[in-house]
């Protein structure tokens, strides 16, 4: 996304929507809060294609799980449908500067281990192969049980306080957020502030959940996908196949865009997922959020 001139109401993270329907301008008055306004959706991802697609790669020695997909076609979903990448704070609406994506990471694979979250920056014109590489280079120095990343840094030393301390930080800190006023430093290491949350409760072998969006921070969507499932359905022929999906349970902001957007934006988001070698060039082209 090129650098634009800052305005008068823009925020450093992001540019106030302008141009808006007159109606989406209302909506934040009326719904004050994102739990106020969630909305829930689900889908159901099939794996033929996207299981063959992780298979040539492991073959070419190039290792890609699935939340690598699932990161590289939000990124790309949002590269031609900007109005995802939205927030809402102070009653304003902002496109924001910037594709991110957080993460919930285990340090390491027991029931014990601390968790931590990670932040991931990207470009609109991501492939497959840069998000896996990003992804793969901000998990590795998050993980491992003495590794801190700046987020536990931070988290630990407002802990400390104490407990009426924190409750005035934290009121102060949302209060300088609604006002565009938050310091740069807090919002680089917050994961709160990020385009989407994305959580992969497959790893610990159990189904998705609707996982609510934070009323902190600007996150405007958040996704969860859990284990491998199989059906038997019928094919083109009516015969009885057997094939392999995934759930995916989405919560999003519905004062951000309306009902349609979100609609075709989710089945982008879903044609991405089902052939990800889709994935593997980068887009033709970029869209602009149009009501800037």
């Amino acid at each position: 996304m090129n650098k634009k001139k800052r305005r008068f109401g823009d925020r450093y993270d992001g540019r106030i929507l302008k141009n808006v329907d007159p109606f989406f301008k209302i909506i934040p008055y009326i719904m004050k809060s994102r739990v106020d306004a969630q909305v829930y959706f689900d889908d159901k991802i099939i794996l033929t294609k996207t299981e063959k697609f992780l298979l040539e790669k492991r073959e070419e020695k190039i290792n890609i799980g699935f939340l690598h997909i699932v990161c590289a076609a939000m990124v790309r979903t949002i590269s031609q449908k900007p109005k995802l990448n939205r927030f809402v704070s102070g009653r304003k609406m902002f496109a924001r500067n910037g594709i991110y994506i957080s993460l919930a990471v285990k340090k390491d694979m027991t029931e014990d281990s601390p968790e931590t979250t990670v932040k991931v920056k990207f470009k609109p014109t991501d492939t497959i192969f840069d998000v896996v590489e990003k992804v793969n280079r901000v998990i590795n120095e998050s993980q491992g049980q003495k590794t801190s990343n700046e987020t536990d840094k931070t988290a630990k030393m407002i802990s400390m306080c104490p407990r009426f301390v924190i409750s005035i930080l934290v009121k102060f800190l949302t209060w300088l957020d609604k006002h565009g006023k938050m310091p740069k430093v807090i919002n680089e290491v917050s994961p709160f502030h990020t385009s989407l949350f994305i959580t992969d409760m497959g790893s610990l072998g159990i189904r998705p959940v609707y996982h609510h969006i934070y009323d902190f921070g600007t996150t405007s969507i958040f996704i969860a996908f859990g284990i491998k499932n199989k059906e038997k359905v019928f094919d083109r022929n009516n015969n009885i196949i057997e094939r392999k999906f995934i759930d995916m349970k989405i919560v999003v902001d519905e004062r951000i865009c309306d009902g349609f957007y979100y609609a075709k934006a989710l089945r982008i988001f879903k044609r991405y997922m089902e052939n990800p070698h889709l994935l593997e060039k980068a887009p033709d082209k970029v869209v602009e959020d149009n009501e800037i």
